[in-house]
């Protein structure tokens, strides 16, 4: 499960993300309680805005930014826009610190953390293969994303309390200097160790990531099953924040729900780092599972019902997106590889601005519950369309010793496909 951490360079790259990580959850518990209670009057449809703005650009950028990670060091960008989110964190920090914060301001600088990850995201994704070799890979992007999931478990709680004993100006403060831990770990990796980059022999072209998807139907699918789920099943703030009003908590248990869906999203990352593989029916069935665990959540009638349900929303996001990001680095062209997770990035964050209005307007206007449902729905429809790619892809066979009398053929070994 952890033979991806024999690596130097992994290991320290795991390091500086969990720490860096752990700042950026206790930020986002921040934005979304400023917004939502300090900067309005529990204003859903505003909080659904800042976060079209935060995770617009990966979108509308998409071209550029794949093509900036295939193209230059990654190592030295990363260096690059990990800075910028620092300085930018810093001065966010500053503003509330002084009162002069307003809407509008935060929703200036939501649009500028956006454009800075627009750029880090695909580059951050890339790296881990630079880091790792390719047999590594997947291994090593499950346990990336458990990195994740734990600093997901721990800065939320942290951030939550924090909020309500210093206030939230100090959580922007606290970020910026988790970032430094990052910044020393790309320093200190041995440059000799990092996989060489396959670069491709002609001139490379933006549109080459969107054929070469265009070119592979299985990746198609995985796209459109995550921009399902990422545009309308994955407004966990909006949500999490909401109900907790609902339910009469505070800062502190919104940040504790947050804390609680990140123990079934460790437990999820924990189990795709144990699979020798990234599978395509695994994709499909945690987008079932996520569907209907959402689904659960949105009846449940008191707090504590509601956070145990969240366990489960959290293991089956966690479990596709984990697989799903695996699954296009293990059999995407290394060539391609910037341009082709700049494509999924711009999928995965490029969903909210879509989704997020619309579930915060949802939750304004109908509640809470009516705005979880719809996501638990874009789940079950990205399982539908999951099920259906594989009863038709050929590799469904009749097998009468299973249970239901059929087989998934997936022995044979994924192939790379190149230009």
């Amino acid at each position: 499960m952890f033979r991806s951490l024999s690596i130097f360079n992994f290991r320290v790259w795991i390091i500086g993300a969990l720490i860096s990580n752990i700042g950026g959850w206790m930020q986002s518990t921040a934005q979304d309680w400023v917004v939502l209670t300090e900067l309005t009057h529990n204003d859903a449809t505003a909080m659904g805005i800042t976060m079209a703005l935060q995770f617009g650009p990966a979108l509308v950028l998409v071209g550029v930014t794949g093509w900036v990670a295939d193209r230059f060091d990654r190592r030295k960008l990363l260096m690059v826009t990990q800075s910028a989110l620092m300085l930018l964190a810093v001065t966010v920090g500053v503003l509330l610190l002084t009162h002069v914060m307003t809407l509008p301001l935060m929703w200036t600088f939501a649009l500028c953390f956006g454009i800075a990850n627009a750029f880090d995201g695909p580059a951050r994704q890339a790296f881990v293969s630079d880091v790792v070799s390719r047999e590594n890979a997947s291994n090593a992007v499950a346990l990336n994303a458990a990195t994740f999931n734990t600093a997901r478990l721990i800065g939320p709680a942290i951030g939550g309390i924090a909020i309500v004993l210093v206030g939230t100006g100090w959580m922007f403060i606290v970020n910026a200097c988790t970032f430094l831990a990052m910044l020393i770990a790309l320093f200190v990796m041995r440059a000799d160790e990092l996989v060489p980059r396959v670069r491709s022999t002609g001139t490379a072209r933006l549109a080459d990531g969107f054929r070469y998807v265009r070119s592979r139907r299985d990746l198609i699918v995985i796209f459109v099953m995550v921009f399902l789920i990422a545009a309308f099943g994955m407004n966990f703030p909006i949500f999490a924040s909401t109900m907790a009003l609902e339910f009469g908590q505070n800062a502190d248990g919104y940040g504790l729900l947050s804390s609680v869906l990140a123990i079934g999203s460790l437990a999820g990352a924990l189990m795709a780092a144990r699979r020798e593989r990234a599978r395509m029916r695994v994709v499909v069935f945690a987008a079932g599972g996520f569907g209907v665990a959402s689904l659960v959540s949105s009846f449940m009638p008191l707090y504590g019902l509601y956070a145990v349900t969240l366990v489960f929303v959290g293991f089956s996001t966690v479990s596709m997106l984990t697989t799903a990001n695996g699954y296009v680095q293990t059999t995407t062209d290394p060539t391609l590889r910037g341009r082709v997770l700049a494509l999924y990035m711009a999928i995965l964050m490029g969903a909210t601005p879509i989704g997020a209005p619309i579930a915060g307007w949802i939750a304004s206007t109908y509640g809470p519950r009516a705005a979880i449902q719809v996501g638990a729905t874009a789940g079950l429809l990205a399982c539908a369309i999951g099920l259906i790619s594989m009863l038709t892809s050929g590799r469904v066979r009749r097998d009468p010793s299973t249970r239901f009398g059929v087989a998934l053929d997936e022995t044979r070994p994924l192939r790379v496909v190149t230009k």
